[in-house]
Order: structure tokens, then C-alpha cells, then sequence
């Protein structure tokens, strides 16, 4: 019975999180629940709590995790600032008499509305308030409009410098050195969140001209759901409109993705460079005052704590989830999967998707993450491909019906002439489009491989 209590601690949380009670509280809690059966009744050795304060110190004295908060503020800044807003318009006049030339603004506002925020709710929210009664309006097809705006929400999971990849990178960072360890290698090798960002440029480029070629697809088969707008359209002032509203905001994603890239700064430095930059965009812009700036520390601190709370509450769980033989178990039972490595990892993969509708990204993360990341990458996996497949995979999740989280984001702003079923229906194609993208990934690893070791060696 003591070997499926680590069967039984996920189920207790996982039915515990379905009630809606806090993450954090929940994952703790089920930890402590279990510590306190598994002592009383022999299975739990209570000594494995006294790894918990060192645990903490780890987590406060961890300087990748700093740059949480800052990438937050530069994000929540951005936001107010009406970046995203005036991006849009210029690329709306841009693009002009063209088929589907709207849709095609949203796919590439929602790209750098990623880059800049990399926070999944906040690009759909922003995208949906701004551009969805802009598209309707145009008689755009009421289901295609909400699945280009889901879909280029969710970008914030994997166009980098995105906050889930730099909490991705450091705890595949600590499940690498583990595999490591595990195979008796004690200089191990170390994987970084610029080894993540370089790895998801190439995946995340190819989604987004993925979706563009879907959408002048439709717009040329199907035209009467995608309607040009029929007007005349003066160029030099869409060009001089779009460059003031695009120069900026490149030339702050370029900084802090660059330097990172470049190695001339740690992803916590160059996150502080975007706060700044992001602060002075809003200063230029005349959108900066007290009140937006009290709003967005505000907004900060809310993010930032959330996501601490549940790497706390997860850090407990995972200690007793161990200290309970919960990693002997799952290693056992990944390694008696049929295919080898490859059944292994289409069962990780499959349960991060279904775990997807019920968590959000931060906790699987620190929950699933840290478990089956050290079997995988003891398998032979490299751990940049390991961790893009998993932020496309969980993308995907996000989008599904009917649990997606970005659809529940959409269906929050979306006015009531929009459907759920019409939102269901809308983002398909683009599920479709994931799926093709983790097949590729899975053929030719390289796609995610290939830029980091160019990069880094």
C-alpha cells in the first residue's frame, strides 16, 4: 500500500485543485497530509522535512528567479503603456485592402506581445479587448476572429524571453545535473535559460508563419469569412505610422533577448534592462503617470507572489513525494513503458497535456517537471528539445477545448453575440498546427537543437 502513496498524493491534489482552492495551498497542504500518515503509519521518513528550509534558501537565494518579477513589471508595463494598441492600428492600415491582411496584424501584434510580456493571459486579454470588436466588425467570421487571437496569445508560452521559459530553464537546469549524477557523472554539464531561448527562436518563428499561411489559406478559399475591408489605404502614412509604433518595442526585445543571447548579460540583468526600457516606452509614449505605475507594481507583486507561493508548495510536495520513493516508482514505471524512450516520452507528453486543463504552466513546472525530467533526460534526451517539447506541448493544451485556459481568457472579454461553441470551433485549426509543430520537432530535433550549440557550443 506505502509504494501507491505517491499515486494517491497526486490524485488527492489533483482532486483538491479541480474544488479551485489555491495551487500553493493545495500542493503543501496534500504534502503535509501524507507526511503525517506516511510517519505515523512507518512509510515516511520525517527526517526528509528537513531538507524544506534549505529548499527555501535555495529558492530565495536564486538569482535566475529573480528576473520573475522584473519580466513581470516590464510586461504589466508594456501593457499599459498602449504598445499592443498602437502596434495594431498601425498594422491594420499597413496591411490595408488585403484578404485577411487584419488577421495576419493580430498574428504578428500577438507575436511581440509575447516577446514583450510572455505572460499567456495578458496577450489574450489585451488582444481580445482591442482586437476582436475590431474584426467582428469588419465581418470577420466570428470563430476564425477568436482562434487567431487565442492562438497568437498563447505564443507568450514559447517566443522568448518569456517568463514560463525562464522557470522552465531552471528547473531543467537542476533535473539535467540530477540525470547526471544519476549516471555517475560528477562534472556535469549544465543547461541555461539562454540555451531555452535560443532554442524556442526557431520553433516559435516557424508557428507564426504557420499561422500566417493558414490565414491567407482561408482568406483566399474562403473570402467571405475573412472580407477585405475595401478601402483606400495612404502607405507612406501606414509606414511612418507603423515604424513609430514597431522601432521601440523591437529595439527593447532585441536588447534584452540579445544580450542574453549574446552572452553579454544573465537573463536576470537583461530583465532588468526590459523593466527600464518598458518604463521609458511609457515615458515617451505620455502613458506614464503615478497611478499606471502604482497599477503595475501592484500587478508585479500579485504575479510574482503567486508564482513563489506555488514554487514553495511544490517544492514540499516533490520532497515528500521522493521521500515517499515517488521518483523510483515513476522511473519504474516510464522504463517498462513498450518503445523504450520514446513510449516514455509520448506518456509524459500526453499526461502534461491532460494535466494542462487543470493546472497552469508555473505548476506543472515545478510539480511534474522536477520528477519525470531526470528519468527522460537519464534516457538520453537532450534537455533544450526536452524542454521547447514541452512548452509547445503545454501551448497546446492551453488551446484545447473545452478546459484550454486561453479560451477561458477570451470567453472572459469576448461580447455574448460570441459563442463558446464558436471559439471551440475557431481554434481547431490552429491545434492542428501545434500538433504538426511537435511532430516536426520530434523528426527533426535540430529545429530546436540546432541554434543553441551554434550559439553556445
Amino acid at each position: 500500500m506505502s509504494d501507491l502513496m505517491p499515486l494517491f498524493m497526486f490524485l488527492l491534489a489533483g482532486l483538491i485543485l479541480m474544488t479551485g482552492y489555491p495551487v500553493a495551498f493545495a500542493l503543501a497542504g496534500t504534502a503535509l497530509i501524507f507526511a503525517l500518515l506516511g510517519t505515523i503509519t512507518g512509510g515516511f521518513d520525517a527526517s526528509f522535512l528537513e531538507a524544506m528550509p534549505s529548499r527555501l534558501f535555495g529558492i530565495m537565494t536564486n538569482e535566475t528567479l529573480v528576473a520573475v518579477p522584473l519580466f513581470v513589471f516590464m510586461g504589466a508595463m508594456l501593457e499599459r503603456s498602449r504598445v499592443a494598441e498602437q502596434l495594431l492600428d498601425a498594422m491594420s492600415a499597413l496591411f490595408g485592402s488585403l484578404r485577411g491582411g487584419l488577421g495576419i496584424s493580430v498574428v504578428l501584434v500577438g507575436m511581440l506581445m509575447a516577446a514583450s510580456t510572455g505572460i499567456v493571459g495578458a496577450t489574450v486579454v489585451t488582444m481580445g479587448m482591442m482586437a476582436l470588436p475590431t474584426m467582428l466588425k469588419r465581418d470577420y467570421d466570428s470563430a476564425i476572429a477568436c482562434g487567431t487571437i487565442c492562438a497568437s496569445g498563447t505564443l507568450g508560452q514559447i517566443i522568448p524571453p518569456s517568463i514560463i521559459l525562464v522557470l522552465l530553464g531552471d528547473v531543467l537546469s537542476s533535473a539535467f545535473q540530477q540525470a547526471q549524477l544519476d549516471m555517475g557523472l560528477f562534472s556535469p554539464e549544465t543547461v541555461s535559460v539562454g540555451d531555452l531561448f535560443a532554442g524556442a527562436l526557431i520553433p516559435g518563428l516557424i508557428l507564426v508563419a504557420m499561422y500566417i499561411v493558414y490565414l491567407l489559406s482561408v482568406a483566399w478559399l474562403r473570402p467571405a469569412i475573412m472580407p477585405a475591408p475595401g478601402i483606400t489605404v495612404d502607405n507612406s502614412k501606414s509606414w511612418t505610422s507603423l515604424l513609430a509604433a514597431l522601432v521601440p518595442p523591437i529595439i527593447l526585445i532585441v536588447s534584452v533577448l540579445g544580450s542574453i543571447l549574446g552572452g553579454l548579460a544573465t537573463p536576470t540583468e537583461a530583465a532588468s534592462v526590459g523593466a527600464v526600457g518598458a518604463t521609458v516606452l511609457a515615458l515617451a509614449n505620455r502613458t506614464f503617470s503615478k497611478d499606471v505605475l502604482r497599477r503595475v507594481a501592484i500587478s508585479t507583486l500579485e504575479v510574482t507572489s503567486m508564482v513563489f507561493m506555488i514554487l514553495i508548495g511544490a517544492s514540499l510536495f516533490s520532497l515528500v513525494f521522493r521521500g515517499f520513493g515517488g521518483d523510483d516508482l515513476i522511473a519504474e514505471l516510464l522504463g517498462s513503458l513498450p518503445g523504450g524512450v520514446i513510449g516514455a516520452m509520448i506518456v509524459v507528453m500526453l499526461v502534461m497535456f491532460l494535466l494542462g486543463f487543470i493546472l497552469d504552466f508555473i505548476e506543472i513546472t515545478f510539480v511534474v517537471v522536477p520528477i519525470v525530467g531526470p528519468i527522460l533526460l537519464t534516457m538520453g534526451l537532450d534537455p533544450v528539445w526536452l524542454g521547447i517539447m514541452i512548452a509547445i506541448n503545454l501551448q497546446t493544451s492551453f488551446l484545447t477545448p473545452p478546459f484550454g485556459f486561453a479560451l477561458f481568457y477570451l470567453r472572459g472579454v469576448a461580447p455574448k453575440s460570441v459563442s463558446t461553441g464558436q471559439i471551440y470551433r475557431g481554434v481547431l485549426p490552429f491545434i492542428v498546427i501545434q500538433l504538426l509543430m511537435l511532430l516536426m520537432l520530434a523528426y527533426w530535433p535540430g529545429l530546436a537543437t540546432w541554434l543553441p550549440s551554434l550559439i553556445y557550443g
